[in-house]
């Protein structure tokens, strides 16, 4: 074979980061490769706004057909985004005998189980590295690196625009308005920024890693979401006087032969090294019970990480071709008919540390109310601080508790808060120790 054939649809900023790493890292490529990988075709429906990587104008079109169609393409890059016409075009081009690279998150989540097996029934190979953390080989080490372990926990901070934030309101003790600002005057938020404020972009990931994790089906709908947009400063503050640090975390756990999937703002160790991840960098702690601990960290997006991952994948689908091999991983880590549904722990059963902090009234008698309530539903309290300035009306008083079950702190809090001398609901926030205390 002279050269591999590659056709891209969907000619943005991921798109500019592939056809320029093709470009700078050719000849390395082709040492490795022994053939080049060729760029044969573009497609995208905006040809005429200016990109930081240009392309010919005689590999652009505007009709994805030409791409799919084109029997010197043996491979297809999916780069457009979206689930409808992306999910349309990635069945078309496994149908036509193409392989599949993909950075589509969403694609993957929402509709991965399907995509995989109609992979699979045409013999062809769907890589997405780049859908989970940007260039941080994330999907290979899961897939790969280390296939020989039971995986146990997956702790990662996945999206950079919600990671900016919270180093911003940190370290720089600015509101949540002010810090998502910052980002998006920076190019790290989109204009719409819900899908990373809100949890959903790094659910779309946790999904993903989840299911290569421990063999399960992909199941977003199964993935508990909180965002970080009701984030108040003052509680990053208190949580630093008790030694945590606040990040949107996404974890992943077996437990009692059911999984955990959740995402929410979590206060974590200040002496882990997750804790160390700022701005808009990505970090991924993972628990093999025979690797131990490891930790992957880099730039969770961008044009040249991102693009580097789409190049790798591009690499590992030539070289299954060359020795005329499909699917030699599976995707999802393990054989098709050993992948088998494993029950979801609700929240409402999760176990955890809590931080509560309370809007009460200056009055003797008040913490001992609230903290009786606690009690009777079972919810030990680990330290307090009670300030004796007031916030907006009202004192704030700060708790962490020893362990206690989700649903029990629910109730509490239902009926604290329903209490005269709680003036606003009260503000809690998950802990997360354990597994978070071997790499520091």
């Amino acid at each position: 074979m002279a050269a591999i054939g590659i056709g891209l649809i969907g000619w943005g900023t991921v798109g500019c980061g592939m056809i320029q790493t093709l470009h700078d890292n050719a000849e390395v490529i082709e040492k490795r490769l022994g053939v080049p990988l060729k760029l044969v075709k573009v497609a995208d429906l905006d040809l005429e706004r200016r990109r930081p990587v240009p392309v010919a104008r005689d590999l652009l079109t505007t009709n994805a057909a030409e791409l799919l169609e084109n029997q010197d393409i043996q491979i297809v890059v999916e780069l457009m985004g979206g689930v409808g016409a992306a999910r349309t075009f990635t069945l078309e081009a496994l149908e036509k005998g193409k392989h599949v690279v993909t950075a589509n998150k969403a694609l993957i989540a929402h509709h991965g189980n399907e995509l995989f097996e109609a992979a699979r029934r045409h013999k062809r190979t769907i890589a997405f590295e780049a859908s989970v953390g940007g260039g941080i080989p994330i999907i290979k080490a899961l897939r790969e690196g280390l296939a020989g372990n039971q995986i146990d926990t997956i702790f990662g901070i996945l999206n950079g625009t919600a990671n900016y934030v919270l180093t911003r309101m940190t370290e720089g003790g600015l509101t949540f308005e002010a810090a998502l600002g910052e980002a998006q005057d920076k190019g790290y938020a989109e204009a719409d920024p819900t899908l990373d404020i809100e949890g959903m972009d790094t659910a779309h990931k946790l999904a993903i890693v989840s299911a290569l994790s421990f063999g399960t089906p992909i199941h977003l709908d199964q993935v508990y979401v909180e965002g970080i947009s009701a984030i108040d400063p003052l509680d990053i503050q208190f949580g630093e006087e008790f030694g945590y640090q606040l990040k949107l975390l996404a974890i992943a756990r077996h437990h009692e032969g059911r999984i955990e999937m959740r995402v929410h703002p979590t206060f974590i160790p200040r002496s882990h090294i997750l804790a160390g991840v700022k701005d808009a960098y990505n970090g991924v702690h993972i628990t093999g019970n025979s690797v131990g601990n490891i930790m992957l960290y880099g730039m969770g997006a961008g044009m040249l990480p991102t693009g580097s991952a789409i190049v790798a994948d591009l690499m590992d689908l030539s070289r299954d071709m060359l020795l005329g091999l499909n699917e030699r991983v599976p995707s999802l880590a393990f054989l098709p008919d050993r992948v088998r549904e494993i029950s979801i722990r609700p929240i409402s059963d999760t176990v955890t540390c809590y931080y509560f902090r309370f809007s009460a009234v200056d009055r003797p008698g008040v913490l001992s109310k609230i903290s009786g309530i606690l009690a009777s539903h079972g919810i030990s309290i680990a330290a307090v601080i009670q300030k004796g300035r007031e916030v907006e009306g009202a004192v704030p008083i700060v708790m962490l508790t020893h362990e206690a079950i989700e649903r029990s702190v629910r109730l509490a809090l239902e009926e604290i808060d329903q209490l005269d001398i709680v003036l606003a609901p009260t503000q809690s926030i998950r802990i997360e120790d354990q597994g978070l205390d071997s790499i520091s």
